[in-house]
């Protein structure tokens, strides 16, 4: 045992965690909506899936049609100097895609395949293809309701089209109190999947090839938590700067070693296909089999690309646009990168491996140690590919605290005033050392709880706006079909 662990560290952590996972789940009612032979239903879980199919039949499947347009967006090609923000196009869905793609691709994903079984995967290909609504829609009204501080920085996000739902319909006091909420748990969102969750599965993942680590977890804790202040101190700018080089260095990396892993096994990849299509709607067991595999999927699927969360939204309301309806149409792009693509390599990977269902890895999975679980079925294809992982995960699990870190710090401006986020940004780095000495399920369960209640507020507003962002749309379409909006490059 080490100093800090014999301290009472470790338990200080694991009980905070615990308690605070517990008074949010008590104040919420978000664990359960319904349950049958054993299978709980969790009741965020369905608001994100109504929500998701709601929004893609609103926006007329916006997810396909524009899905192009979405790319020549991010690539510049419709830039304008005068267009007003603080960030590019590309910056602003770098910052957010480091925020969502991190530990929930790896871990998270080798969590849902164990746990849901190989039909999982199918069920986080749709919850991502649905996602790319939802994203659609929420970020297109943080343009549109977006403020600029008196410091020149740009605040938005759910924070402001919560208030201003509530508000138009002569509600605002509902508004203001929804929208401090959404704050809160967005706060604790940080904390939580944002923060505490990365750390700690990135430390697992570390462990499995540097076992100094092992046992002691606090100088792992200490080194991120020093990073991470030398970045975020410095705001936005500094934050994009980061993100955009860091994001398709790791994405890349990753999809090569899982492509050549795939590579070497691509006579498996039809049964691997077969088995996620063919468990996704499993006719045995049909509560634990069809309803577990599409309760995981959407479950990690929503951890890791937060489609519906809101999140994402505050780093794409700082983008440089001239239409608000231009930046929902980039973020569209995030889940499908992250979920469709990169999850779906993890899944593959797992499967084809059999790590998921391999009796030794059995302590792994009880545990939620799904860095560790993805590191293992990697070495067994080559040996060197755990010390790439690492390097990996450590990439993804610092871009994603960063970004994240500027999420939280914009809610808790919007409760306190700009002149406290010091406060906050010293907290975060503290909640980021507890949890490189805490239980993964302890960080499991309450980065789940929080970054899934974030839904509950967010959609409230994004139901109730939708009409005013199906007519942006549609307005847009338009301009894009007279020739209004062209090309300038």
């Amino acid at each position: 045992m080490t100093y800090f662990a014999s301290s009472g560290i470790e338990s200080f952590a694991n009980n905070l965690f615990a308690t605070v996972n517990n008074a949010i789940a008590s104040v919420l009612f978000v664990d359960v909506l319904f349950w049958r032979d054993g299978v709980q239903f969790p009741l965020a879980v369905a608001w994100l899936i109504v929500g998701a199919l709601f929004l893609t039949i609103k926006m007329r499947l916006v997810n396909l049609r524009f899905f192009r347009h979405a790319i020549l967006l991010t690539m510049g090609k419709y830039d304008k100097a005068e267009d007003q923000g603080e960030v590019s196009h590309f910056k602003a869905l770098a910052t957010a895609l480091s925020a969502t793609v991190g530990l929930g691709n790896i871990a998270g994903v080798a969590i849902a395949v164990s746990l849901g079984g190989p039909g999982a995967t199918f069920w986080m290909i749709i919850a991502g293809l649905l996602g790319m609504s939802s994203k659609f829609s929420e970020c297109t009204l943080a343009q549109m309701y977006r403020q600029t501080e008196s410091s020149g920085h740009i605040l938005g996000g759910p924070m402001l089209y919560l208030n201003s739902a509530f508000s138009e319909r002569g509600l605002p006091a509902i508004g203001k109190a929804i929208a401090i909420l959404f704050a809160i748990l967005c706060i604790f969102g940080s904390y939580g999947g944002g923060g505490s969750f990365q750390v700690n599965q990135s430390l697992n993942a570390i462990a499995e090839v540097f076992p100094f680590f092992i046992d002691n977890k606090w100088v792992y804790g200490i080194l991120m938590s020093v990073l991470v202040a030398i970045v975020i101190i410095g705001g936005l700018r500094r934050i994009a700067n980061v993100t955009d080089k860091i994001v398709p260095l790791m994405c890349g990396l990753y999809l090569i070693m899982s492509l050549y892993v795939l590579s070497l096994n691509i006579h498996l990849i039809p049964s691997a296909l077969y088995q996620i299509v063919n468990e996704a709607f499993s006719p045995d067991a049909l509560y634990g089999g069809f309803l577990g595999a599409l309760i995981t999927g959407f479950k990690r699927a929503a951890f890791s690309n937060e489609a519906g969360m809101g999140s994402a939204a505050i780093a794409h309301s700082a983008a440089k646009v001239e239409y608000p309806v231009q930046e929902g149409i980039v973020a569209l792009l995030e889940p499908f990168i992250d979920t469709v693509v990169i999850c779906t390599m993890t899944a593959l990977v797992i499967i084809i491996t059999g790590a998921y269902n391999n009796p030794e890895y059995a302590a792994l999975i009880q545990a939620n140690n799904g860095a560790a679980l993805t590191s293992r079925a990697l070495g067994h294809i080559n040996s060197f590919f755990p010390i790439i992982l690492s390097f990996i995960v450590f990439l993804f699990a610092y871009s994603t605290i960063i970004s994240w870190s500027y999420y939280g710090e914009r809610s808790f401006t919007f409760i306190f005033g700009p002149k406290y986020s010091l406060v906050y940004k010293i907290s975060l780095i503290t909640v980021i050392f507890l949890g490189s000495v805490t239980t993964s399920t302890h960080i499991l369960e309450f980065g789940d709880l929080v970054i899934l209640s974030m839904a509950f507020p967010n959609l409230i507003g994004v139901y109730l706006l939708s009409g005013k962002v199906r007519k942006a749309l549609d307005e847009y379409t338009g301009f894009l079909k007279s020739g209004k909006v062209k090309r300038t490059s």
